[in-house]
Order: structure tokens, then C-alpha cells, then sequence
């Protein structure tokens, strides 16, 4: 009887590697270079400017002598792809910015390995320089969103106008968090990333932003994913979780430049109420709230946020 036993545990433990050693050789991802990626997700008008030794992927499209372009900043795990649906219609008589911060999209890991806000702050100072913008409109979603208004205290005199979208800094309490970003976040567990990345993970978590699931696309999930596995994202994903933390959200105040802030109302990562808490700390801001969207409104939908935009937008001075 014993002996029996033995052997099913052995068929047992057998069958339970065998799934294992084909469920990696599934999941297996590989990084993928830069040229790889190119072809499909740097399409004209994208270009590469090179800063500090690092290659930068953007899009300056528009007239260029707009006297107040608008620069559109993404969040984490995302690339400047995000804002296509916005800078497809602006760029008809504005002139805008749009590009991969370090750590993500085509621009990847910057070689300090150093994601904090601050940096990303002199980073986006630093592009602006090189592409010759003066004061600018700048927009930002999440991550993207509190490097805006970081600028904005940084550098008040460059910037004119202040777009918050589903904004990061404060010390908030997220009521969902993507697969993704809970794995990079898991000490053993997230090593495995390197080398392993199931499609299906990105899925769930593109689907977790999303106010309406029926809006991920095939297409959309496989521009993350790839994205994704440019050479050094994952590892900079796991470093930018490390190093995270709350802004100075007490100079809000500080802030004077016309402010425009918009949510998605069934944001589970940064619930409403910190929406709410923005507009509060900025004096004169304005919020809008998107009841069927998610963290990413202005990528769901991009012409129900155009549309709050354009009512927004004469109330910055040229």
C-alpha cells in the first residue's frame, strides 16, 4: 500500500513539473530590443533625440510656432502611444509634445536606475530645453500627472497651464492595484519577471485601469505587452515601485497657473476622492469627473476628455 502510494506521489510530483516546465516555456518572454520594436511603435511622426547618452522616443507634431504647446506626460507602464487619440485632433492647430519617459516605452532604462519623481522632473526640464519650448500647457495622467504638477512648482515660469488626469502624489489608498504592478512589487516573486511574462497578466491589468472592459482591444493589450518587454522595462518597473513615494502635496497651494483636473470615476487606483483632494489644494482648479471611466480617461475615451479640454483651454493666456 505504502509502496503504491509512493509511486502516485512520484507520478504526482512528475505531472506537477511537467506542467510547471510547460507553463514557463509558455510564459517565457524574452527582452526585446529597441530596433525590434521600432518598426511597429515608433511610425512617423515619432523621432529619437539623444540626452545625456540616452535615446529618447517622441512625437512633436503641429504647428511649430505655436506660442503655447501642450505637452502631454504618461504613467507608469505606459508611453506616449496613450495620448494618440489626443494628439491626433490638437495637433490640427496646436503644436504638441508627447514621448516615453525613461524606464518605459521606447525610451527605456536610464542608466542610474533612477525613477524617482524628482529626476523625472529634470528629465522633462531637460527635453523641453532641447526641443526649444518656452511655456507650455502640461498635461499628465497618473505618474505622468505628478511629474506635471512637480514641474509646475519646479518651474513655474515655464509652465501656463496645468492638466492633472487621474493624478499621482498623494499618499493614496488604491482600492485596486494591476497584476503587473503587484508583481513588481513582490520581493521573490517579481525576479521572476525578468524572463517570464504571461500576455494574459498584461491583460488583466490593462483591464483593471479601465472603467469599460469591453474597450481593451487585442491591439491595445498587445502594445503594452510589447512594450513591456523592451530591454530593461521590467527591471525598471520593479526599481520605480521601490522607489516610490508621496509629493509635497502641502505646496498644492503654491501652484497659481490655470489648473484643469480630470478623473475617472471608477478609477480603482487612485479613487475619486483624491480628485477631489487636488482641487481643493490648487486655488481655482477645476475638476472633472468621468463617471463610466478609469484611470486612463483620456485613453478610453479620448473625445469625451478632448471635448472638457477644449472648455478649458481659453482660460489659458497666451
Amino acid at each position: 500500500m505504502r509502496e503504491r502510494l509512493g509511486e502516485l506521489l512520484l507520478k504526482a510530483a512528475g505531472i506537477l513539473l511537467m506542467l510547471a516546465a510547460l507553463a514557463f516555456a509558455v510564459a517565457k518572454a524574452p527582452d526585446r530590443s529597441l530596433e525590434s520594436l521600432v518598426p511597429r511603435w515608433a511610425l512617423p511622426p515619432s523621432d529619437f533625440v539623444e540626452l545625456d547618452g540616452q535615446l529618447v522616443h517622441y512625437r512633436d507634431q503641429g504647428p511649430s510656432g505655436d506660442p503655447i504647446p501642450l505637452v502631454l506626460i504618461h504613467g507608469t507602464s505606459a508611453s506616449l502611444h496613450t495620448w494618440e487619440g489626443w494628439a491626433t485632433e490638437l495637433s490640427a492647430t496646436r503644436r504638441v509634445i508627447s514621448f516615453d519617459l525613461p524606464g518605459f516605452g521606447l525610451t527605456g532604462p536610464n542608466a542610474e536606475g533612477d525613477y524617482r519623481a524628482t529626476r523625472y522632473v529634470a528629465f522633462v526640464r531637460q527635453l523641453l530645453a532641447r526641443l526649444g519650448v518656452g511655456r507650455a500647457i502640461v498635461v499628465g495622467n497618473s505618474l505622468g500627472g505628478e511629474i506635471a504638477w512637480q514641474l509646475a512648482l519646479a518651474d513655474p515660469a515655464h509652465v501656463a497651464g496645468l492638466v492633472l488626469i487621474d493624478a499621482a502624489g498623494f499618499d493614496f489608498v488604491p482600492e485596486s492595484v494591476p497584476l503587473g504592478f503587484r508583481v513588481a512589487r513582490w520581493p521573490v516573486v517579481r525576479e521572476a519577471m525578468r524572463w517570464v511574462l504571461p500576455r494574459r497578466a498584461i491583460e488583466n491589468s490593462v483591464i483593471d485601469v479601465y472603467g469599460d472592459p469591453s474597450r481593451v482591444t487585442a491591439a491595445l493589450v498587445d502594445r503594452y505587452y510589447e512594450l513591456a518587454l523592451r530591454e530593461g522595462n521590467r527591471v525598471a518597473l520593479m526599481q520605480r515601485m521601490d522607489q516610490m513615494t508621496p509629493g509635497p502635496v502641502e505646496r498644492l497651494a503654491d501652484i497659481k497657473v490655470p489648473t484643469l483636473i480630470l478623473w475617472g470615476g471608477r478609477d480603482r487606483l487612485i479613487p475619486p476622492r483624491w480628485g477631489q483632494a487636488f482641487e481643493k489644494g490648487i486655488p481655482g482648479s477645476q475638476l472633472v469627473v468621468f463617471p463610466k471611466l478609469g484611470h486612463v480617461p483620456q485613453e478610453e475615451d479620448p473625445a469625451a476628455t478632448l471635448a472638457a479640454l477644449r472648455d478649458w483651454l481659453p482660460r489659458v493666456q497666451p
